[in-house]
């Protein structure tokens, strides 16, 4: 490859400068087209975005090398890549990529509704050469390893998840320069993500959900593959996810539409990385920007790696919560409710919470916090344990990486936001106490109730 791998020209294949096809039939006579997509797989491979069947598609069908031309971005630099092609994907990870990729582009030159990709070609890199002439110098850019280095160590230190969570998003600020981001978690039996850490927005949003597989991050965390895009792409925005998904089920209270989702109206660059852990995936840690071009491979790289940091920290602390607890300190007796009864509702329906007419939540993290709230008003008790909402039956959580600090996360920071006279205290490992300032009057609404 005269000494050049993929990896070496990765800068040329985002697209700023479209890419050119030369191909060949079997007669001999050439074609030349332009590309839409160029896609990075390896040091050895990489994808070209199948939209049309033309007379490029007919020559690789029937005579599969080709020549590539690639110009980088900045210094102008031309490279030519000879290939062959190998196969074509029409489902999974990397089409996921690449027809996330294609729809910012679609829109970015108001090609919309007519690009759309049909495959992802695979080909075979068998050579790369670079073309004679002038160019510009390449402009230093700093490297994100050190970046990477550094958050991925103060991931591993962390104790608690709350913590870890806060501590992440404030390094993509101090260190990438990440202004807006979130972290969701996977409710794997509802089959959509909610939020339980926020960045950079005006409202956290925490408690705000998105259906698997719809917008940039439902369809990271389905594909379980970063998904990047360098332009605005409209159905990739995942408020109008939300809003299309509800429409189309007719069921208005299948996802939280109550609490508005902390996100750009018009990003214009996205990187969704899922956060996993061996074959257990936990949620999505997302960025955004008003700017085009925001992210780039190297972006990509340090979230993907951080998020995986993130899924093995998690995967830990979910095995340590298991398996060690810690007795709770004697704490000072908290001052007796005073003032007008707060009303909490519950439905049974789905576990939804309304405290004086105000929503709080709903789901597994609704059905804990009635737990709590009964046990309290019945016996005047404010102090739990994570072991006994594990074992407890009655809460449907699920068997497998059912994530219960996210839930308690959740309803520790909804509590926070929307009512002042009920708190959540944490009062040792895998322990808390839920502080009660005025009295409260339950009133429990089975399913199929008003």
């Amino acid at each position: 490859m005269s000494g050049l791998t993929v990896d070496a020209i990765r800068a040329c294949l985002d697209g700023d400068i479209p890419a050119s096809i030369a191909t060949c039939a079997l007669d001999g006579t050439p074609n030349v087209a332009m590309l839409s997509q160029v896609q990075y797989v390896d040091t050895d491979h990489v994808a070209l975005s199948y939209q049309f069947f033309n007379k490029t598609r007919q020559n690789i069908l029937a005579n599969p090398f080709a020549a590539l031309d690639l110009v980088h971005p900045v210094t102008g630099a031309t490279y030519q890549l000879s290939l062959r092609y190998l196969r074509t994907e029409i489902e999974g990870a990397l089409f996921e990529r690449m027809k996330a990729k294609l729809a910012g582009i679609a829109s970015h030159t108001g090609m919309k509704g007519v690009f759309r990709l049909q495959g992802a070609d695979i080909y075979k890199v068998r050579a790369i050469h670079a073309v004679p002439g002038n160019t510009l110098p390449s402009p230093p850019r700093p490297s994100l390893l050190t970046a990477t280095r550094a958050c991925a160590g103060r991931l591993a230190a962390g104790k608690e998840m709350a913590a870890i969570l806060d501590q992440l998003l404030s390094d993509l600020r101090e260190h990438f320069g990440i202004e807006h981001a979130m972290v969701l978690m996977l409710d794997e039996c509802a089959k959509r993500l909610y939020t339980v850490a926020s960045t950079g927005y005006e409202a956290s949003g925490v408690g705000s959900e998105i259906p698997l597989g719809e917008g940039v991050i439902g369809v990271a965390a389905r594909a379980r593959t970063p998904i990047r895009i360098s332009h605005f792409a409209s159905e990739y925005v995942y408020s109008r996810a939300v809003q299309e998904s509800s429409a189309a089920a007719g069921l208005p209270g299948a996802l939280e539409t109550k609490i508005p989702l902390p996100g750009l109206p018009e990003p214009h660059s996205q990187l969704a990385a899922p956060i996993i852990a061996g074959e257990t995936i936990f949620g999505v840690l997302f960025a955004e920007s008003k700017e085009d071009r925001r992210f780039g491979y190297d972006e990509e790289d340090a979230l993907a790696t951080l998020a995986v940091q993130l899924g093995l920290v998690l995967l830990g602390l979910q095995h340590t919560g298991l398996g060690s607890e810690e007795s709770a300190p004697a704490g000072a007796l908290s001052s007796p409710p005073s003032g007008a009864p707060a009303v909490i509702r519950h439905y049974g329906a789905d576990d939804s919470i309304f405290i004086d007419d105000d929503y709080l939540i709903k789901g597994v993290a609704g059905a804990i916090f009635w737990k709590l709230i009964r046990e309290y008003a019945s016996g005047r008790r404010n102090e739990f344990s994570n072991r006994e909402l594990r074992l407890d039956t009655g809460l449907r959580l699920p068997s497998l990486s059912e994530n219960l600090e996210a839930r308690l996360i959740l309803l520790e920071r909804r509590l926070s936001e929307r009512c002042a006279f009920l708190r959540m205290e944490k009062t040792g490992r895998g322990r808390f106490r839920l502080l009660v300032r005025r009295p409260v009057k339950l009133v429990e609404i089975p399913s199929g109730g008003d």
